[in-house]
């Protein structure tokens, strides 16, 4: 399919739900969604199936979303196609493209592999940009020859949140790239799409975090501000 294929098919596709993922601590349904011959597996996690957490404000699906069109508009193509779908088969939700991931890599396997560790840096970086409190080993699929990341329903906290396993390049300089990216975004208005997915409060501390990482230079190590900065378990 061409690019603009998955998400039309995502958006507009019937869902045919298959089951359950097993050990996911929200409703995280495997399906198909089929549109004009064509068809994907699809990663489906409705509002219905989210678990209230203490700490966290409601919108697991939004989230999803958000970080998509974040990676999406700093150019770095990190998370694979994720819609918001209101006529799902059990209520409204996110609906993300499987990638056909080999089933035994993840970030731990990965990270001494030098043809990748310029874009576990980038995944370091949108970690930061994105304050996400769950990036697990196992979040980091190798798939189609490239890298993805995935499951992001705890990010774009107003509150410092940074849990991550990738603490490897902590203090290392971030490359003129990424830089040149982060410029870019933080002197532009956010796109309507990602704004609408965030409260004013998310946008501004989204907006300050991508300023911080490009005025500090560095990807930041573990400090006082990152409350428990692994999340559990790692991978």
């Amino acid at each position: 399919m061409s690019d603009p294929a998955p998400r039309a098919v995502l958006e507009r596709g019937d869902v045919e739900v298959h089951g359950r993922i097993a050990g996911s601590s929200n409703a995280t349904l495997l399906v198909t969604c089929r549109l004009d011959g064509d068809e994907l597996l699809a990663i489906y996690k409705p509002v219905a199936g989210e678990r209230e957490l203490w700490d966290f404000p409601a919108g697991l699906d939004r989230r999803e979303v958000a970080a998509h069109r974040l990676s999406e508009v700093l150019g770095w193509g990190l998370v694979p196609e994720t819609v918001l779908r209101r006529d799902a088969p059990f209520g409204p939700g996110s609906l993300q493209r499987v990638v056909a991931e080999d089933g035994v890599s993840h970030y731990f396997t990965l990270r001494d592999e030098a043809r990748w560790q310029p874009v576990l840096r980038r995944i370091a970086a949108f970690d930061v940009v994105a304050n996400n409190a769950d990036r697990k080993s196992g979040h980091v699929l190798l798939a189609e020859d490239r890298l993805w990341a995935i499951d992001h329903g705890l990010t774009f906290h107003v509150e410092p949140k940074l849990r991550t396993v990738i603490w490897d390049f902590a203090g290392e300089a971030i490359d003129d790239a990424l830089a040149e990216d982060l410029e870019r975004f933080v002197r532009a208005p956010l796109p309507a799409d990602l704004a609408a997915l965030l409260c004013d409060d998310e946008r501004r501390a989204l907006v300050a975090r991508a300023h911080a990482l490009l005025d500090d230079g560095v990807l930041p190590t573990p400090g006082p501000e990152h409350h428990r900065p692994y999340p559990w378990p790692l991978v």
